[in-house]
C-alpha cells in the first residue's frame, strides 16, 4: 500500500470536499468490512474493520450481541428474520428475535468470557486478517466508499450553507434556463429563480453576482440552495456590509419597504446620541449609498429617520414630499395626511409608489388630501392597483 498516496488522498478529500479525516477513515473501515464479509463472512455475521492510515495496518473482528431467554422468540413462532431486524433489536428495540449463533451469544456463555457481561452488550471476537479479495468483494467495497463519501460530502455542504443562510453569497453565473439563473458557489450550485431577480437585470454566463442565500433545503437528490436579489433582506445585508455604523449596531434598520428594481424606503434609527442615522447611511458626498445603488442596478433608495412619534414618522416616510399636517387614528392605524397642491404628485409618487411604500414601511393606511380637503389618493387603493407577485422568499 502506498501510504504517501493514501495520506495525500485523505488530505485532498478533507480540503476540497470538507470531509473530516476521521469520517473518511470510518468509510474505509466500512468498505473493508463489507469486502471481508462478502468473501469470508457467514450469514448473520457482523464484521467490523479497524484501519490505521498511518501505517496501513488493518484488523477485523466479529460482533455478537448478548441475549437471554426472555429476548428470544419461542420456537413455534420462529420464522425468517432479516439481519436488519436483529440489528434493530440490538440497538434497543424490545421485540423478540430468532437466535443466530453468528449474531448472538447467550448470557451464560458471555459471562464465561467476561464476568461483567449483561444482556444487550456487545462482545468482540477477533477474526483472521485476509489480504486477498475477489472482484465482487472489491466492487462492493468501492460502492460503499462512493456512497459514504457522497453522504459525508452532502452533510458537509448542508452544514456549511445552513450556517450561511440569511447572508449574502457571491458566485459565478453557470447557466440560465427558463429565466432561472444557476450560480456556482464553489462547493455547490444555487438557483436564482426568475421571481427573485431584480426587474430588468440581465445576467451573463461567467460573470460574478451577489445575492441573499435565503433558503437551504435538504432534498432526496441533494442540497437545494435558493438565492434572492429582490428580497428586502438583501438590501439590509448590503447596508451591514457597506455601513460600519449598522454593522456595529450604532445605527439600526427598523423596517424596509421595497419594490425591487424600482424604489425602496428604509427607516433607520440611532442608538447613540450625536449620531445621525441618515447621514451615516448616505456617507460623505453620498459615497456609501451610491455603492449600494450601483449593486442594485440603479434602484432608488429613500433613507428616512424612524420615530416613535406617529405624525413625524409618517411625514418622514412620505419624503421627499413636504407634509402640512398629519391626523392619525391610533385605534385603526389610519392617517389623513394634508399636503399642498404643489406636493400632491410628489407625495403620491409615480403610479402611487411613494404612498404605497410609505404605508408598507410604517404599517399605516394613509389617505393623502390636498389643502382644500379633496382626497387625492389612499395607500390602500394604490396597493390594489399595483400588480405584484408573491416571491418564494416572502413565502418562506
Amino acid at each position: 500500500m502506498d501510504l504517501k498516496a493514501l495520506q495525500s488522498a485523505l488530505q485532498q478529500l478533507e480540503v476540497e470536499r470538507g470531509i473530516a479525516k476521521d469520517k473518511i477513515v470510518k468509510t474505509i473501515e466500512d468498505a473493508l468490512a463489507a469486502a471481508y464479509k462478502k468473501d469470508y463472512g457467514k450469514k448473520g455475521q457482523i464484521v467490523r474493520a479497524q484501519f490505521n492510515p498511518d501505517n496501513g495496518e488493518m484488523s477485523f473482528s466479529q460482533i455478537k450481541y448478548v441475549v437471554d431467554e426472555s429476548m428470544l422468540r419461542p420456537e413455534e413462532e420462529e420464522g425468517e428474520e432479516s439481519v436488519a431486524e436483529e440489528t434493530e433489536f440490538a440497538e434497543g428495540e424490545t421485540k423478540k428475535v430468532r437466535f443466530n449463533a453468528e449474531h448472538h451469544i447467550m448470557l451464560d456463555e458471555a459471562q464465561k468470557i467476561k464476568k461483567s457481561a449483561q444482556s444487550g452488550d456487545e462482545m468482540v471476537f477477533p477474526l483472521e486478517t485476509k489480504d486477498n479479495y475477489g472482484m465482487i468483494a472489491a466492487q462492493t467495497a468501492k460502492q460503499v466508499i462512493i456512497q459514504r463519501i457522497r453522504e459525508a460530502e452532502k452533510e458537509s455542504i448542508y452544514g456549511e450553507f445552513k450556517n450561511r443562510q440569511g447572508e449574502i453569497v457571491s458566485g459565478i453565473v453557470q447557466r440560465i434556463e427558463g429565466g432561472n439563473v444557476f450560480v456556482d458557489l464553489g462547493r455547490a450550485t444555487a438557483i436564482l429563480l426568475k421571481e427573485e431577480q431584480i426587474r430588468g437585470e440581465r445576467y451573463r454566463i461567467g460573470e460574478r453576482t451577489r445575492a441573499l442565500l435565503f433558503l437551504v433545503e435538504e432534498g432526496p437528490r441533494g442540497i437545494n440552495l435558493y438565492l434572492s436579489r429582490s428580497h428586502p433582506k438583501f438590501i439590509a445585508k448590503l447596508f451591514e456590509i457597506e455601513i460600519p455604523e449598522i454593522a456595529s449596531g450604532v445605527v439600526q434598520i427598523k423596517n424596509i419597504a421595497r419594490e425591487a428594481g424600482s424604489r425602496s424606503k428604509i427607516a433607520v434609527v440611532s442608538t447613540q446620541e450625536g449620531i445621525d442615522p441618515v447621514g451615516s447611511c448616505v456617507g460623505q458626498k453620498g459615497v456609501r449609498i451610491s455603492t449600494i445603488i450601483t449593486e442594485l442596478g440603479g434602484e432608488k433608495i429613500d433613507i428616512i429617520e424612524w420615530s416613535t412619534n406617529v405624525e413625524e414618522l409618517l411625514a418622514n416616510a412620505l419624503s421627499p414630499a413636504k407634509i402640512i399636517e398629519v391626523k392619525a387614528n391610533e385605534e385603526i392605524k389610519q392617517a389623513e395626511v394634508i399636503v399642498d397642491e404643489s406636493q400632491l404628485s410628489l407625495a403620491i409618487g409615480k403610479m402611487g409608489q411613494n404612498v404605497r411604500l410609505a404605508a408598507k414601511l410604517t404599517g399605516w393606511k394613509i389617505d393623502i388630501k390636498s389643502r382644500g380637503g379633496e382626497t387625492a389618493a389612499t395607500s390602500e387603493e394604490e396597493e390594489k392597483n399595483t400588480e405584484g407577485n408573491t416571491t418564494l422568499a416572502e413565502n418562506k
